[in-house]
């Protein structure tokens, strides 16, 4: 019986979080609705079952200097957080999340994930490959506001501002569409990155994509004990 149910719990937290970063749109062009709306929850993007979220440190446009009001919101019946930007001029647009570090009591560690999302303005499409100079970061290699389902998305993993090699990616779909997979092992895929910090991955249907590549480094103590720090850099991009 005790296996039994160790092995249920293996099956629920088996797959991977994702500090999920949605914005409204990755384009903007209609001069009426220039205002961007984000979603930040801690879920299982593709199986689309939630856990709360304390809240963020922070949600920022392109550094800790430019901070957005949060408002607390329930998502997948579980505590999350909106906030809106009103955007004013041409440009590309970066945006950031730093959450407070989670402890995951079934895997012995901190959960500290920072996701990304890069958003067009009026036509701009300059700079979206460089870097915030963010601690853990993932940098696109090819453009990440115009991406089709089938297109093949690569990006550059950054530790401290230098290429990260052979550092797992994991992969979700932000599963609005009701798909199943085949097997618990299909809902995260991973890839790894090459020498060059560099990882690639086939979008194969529509919608939002999370990227976090993890790097354990660190300790944080709960309750007078030290636990590794799963640090994320997380990218969210759409294919159309």
């Amino acid at each position: 019986m005790k296996k039994f149910l160790y092995l249920i719990l293996l099956s629920v937290f088996a797959n991977a979080h994702f500090l999920t970063f949605i914005p409204s749109s990755d384009n903007v062009s209609d001069q009426k609705n220039t205002t961007i709306n984000f979603e930040a929850m801690f879920i299982h993007p593709f199986e689309q079952t939630g856990m709360t979220m304390e809240k963020p440190v922070g949600l920022f446009l392109e550094n800790k200097k430019n901070s957005l009001d949060l408002v607390k919101t329930e998502k997948l019946a579980h505590q999350a957080w909106n906030s809106s930007y009103k955007i004013k001029r041409p440009g590309v647009y970066k945006f950031f999340v730093e959450p407070k570090p989670y402890f995951e009591i079934n895997e012995e560690k901190f959960i500290s994930h920072v996701p990304k999302v890069i958003i067009s303005a009026f036509g701009r499409e300059d700079n979206w490959d460089k870097p915030l100079g963010l601690k853990y970061e993932i940098i696109p290699m090819v453009k990440p506001f115009g991406l089709y389902s089938g297109n093949l998305f690569q990006g550059k993993v950054l530790h401290n501002g230098k290429a990260a090699s052979d550092v797992e990616v994991e992969v979700e779909l932000y599963n609005t569409f009701g798909l199943k997979a085949p097997s618990d092992t299909h809902i995260t895929q991973v890839v790894k990155t090459d020498d060059n910090g560099i990882f690639s991955f086939v979008m194969n249907h529509k919608g939002w994509w999370g990227f976090a590549a993890l790097i354990e480094e660190g300790t944080k103590k709960f309750e007078g004990k030290d636990y590794p720090i799963e640090n994320g850099a997380l990218l969210w991009i759409k294919a159309y």
